[in-house]
């Protein structure tokens, strides 16, 4: 009988492969793993330039979001004009508002002049801000020659302030009250869970039934008690770490079931035994051993929960019961639309949804993914 011999191409190509993959760190497994999610990648991108814009809001927006224009209050989006009779146009051109009252009921409304042309630059000067609160400047990435002009390219407020730069400015605080809530949810969850895990007994008890009471209280009650508990002479960035830190006390308990659950399942493994055989204290098994063993799956969980904080941040606001105004966040950007009258009249004071709706759907699959990924042995 003939004795069979593999290709020497094909059996070099496959050692490569599992070379590669035998002497990968398990990080490394997990990215490739997570690469390969496409809706994941996609979403990382769109965060990532969330975030960026956020980070870089002052030159992003295309005016400053404090600054009133009571002549063109409530005033509609200007559409960008790539086309018309006069040909084509790039950069893009809008076209000037003509206020007039409607003669029967007074009330103001805007026609759109095409006589009025601006042309869009790319930097160009504009209302000077300052970025991290030591860079000033006045260079904005769109705007028209004359600043006085008016370029509101998703509306106005009751107030004429820009829709656009107040959404850009708003995501610097809804953004990252999800980023410092969940920070501080998975130091409460990981320090209760594994301590109720771990030792079990009379401690997995009362930390146990307390995470039963704190999920079975109605979610709005609460959260109206812990507001309520904020003094009302707060400044607003004390007031937006009280609404952090009010998240983060209500976010825990998910982690520390989850952080629970896994050391239930760890602390009889091999390798724990072994580091109390030979005398490991217990705080260095738990945090040097047990926690980095599945600090994938926290990541996952914690990825899928940022959005939770998000829209908690933007119910908080929009009842009036976290931030308020002056205070610029995606949720104070709502609180407007409460009136059903202002909706039917000026629709485009919807516009923060949007923002909303994508970062939450982004964070979802970016969570999909690394759970996926967690496992990069499965």
């Amino acid at each position: 009988m003939r004795e069979h011999r593999s290709e020497p191409i094909a059996d070099g190509a496959l050692t490569k492969v599992e070379e590669r993959q035998l002497t990968a760190s398990q990080w490394q497994l997990i990215w490739w793993r997570f690469r390969r999610h496409r809706a994941a990648m996609i979403s990382l991108a769109v965060l990532i330039l969330f975030y960026f814009i956020a980070a870089f809001a002052g030159f992003f927006a295309p005016r400053d979001p404090t600054r009133i224009d009571a002549q063109f209050a409530q005033a509609p989006p200007q559409p960008l004009v790539f086309y018309d009779e006069a040909g084509w146009h790039f950069p893009p051109i809008v076209y000037g508002y003509v206020g007039e009252r409607d003669p029967k009921t007074l009330r103001k409304f805007y026609r759109v002049s095409a006589d009025d042309r601006q042309q869009i630059r790319f930097f160009v000067k504009g209302d000077p801000y300052t970025l991290f609160g030591l860079i000033e400047s006045d260079i904005h990435l769109i705007g028209l020659d004359d600043p006085t002009q008016p370029l509101f390219l998703v509306g106005t407020d009751l107030l004429g302030r820009d829709m656009l730069s107040r959404i850009i400015y708003g995501g610097q605080i809804s953004l990252t009250v999800g980023l410092i809530g969940v920070f501080l949810s998975l130091i409460l969850g990981i320090l209760l869970g594994s301590v109720s895990g771990y030792y079990g007994g009379w401690i997995d008890v009362v930390i146990q039934r307390l995470i039963e009471v704190l999920r079975s209280i109605p979610t709005i009650p609460l959260w109206l008690t812990l507001s309520a508990a904020l003094p009302r002479d707060l400044t607003q960035l004390q007031m937006y770490f009280g609404i952090t830190v009010i998240l983060s006390f209500i976010g825990w308990t998910e982690v520390a079931r989850v952080v629970r659950g896994k050391f239930m399942s760890l602390r009889n493994e091999d390798f724990v035994l072994a580091a109390r055989t030979i005398g490991t204290p217990r705080f260095r098994i738990i945090y040097r051993h047990m926690v980095p063993s599945f600090i994938s799956h926290l990541i996952a969980a914690l990825t899928l929960a940022l959005p939770i904080m998000i829209l908690s941040e933007t119910a908080l606001s929009f009842l009036g019961l976290g931030l308020r105004p002056p205070t610029i966040s995606w949720g104070t950007l709502l609180d407007g639309t409460q009136n059903l009258t202002a909706i039917a009249i000026t629709p485009w004071l919807l516009i923060p949804v949007m923002p909303i709706i994508f970062t939450v759907l982004a964070f979802n699959f970016v969570g999909d993914g690394l759970r996926d990924a967690a496992d990069p042995y499965a």
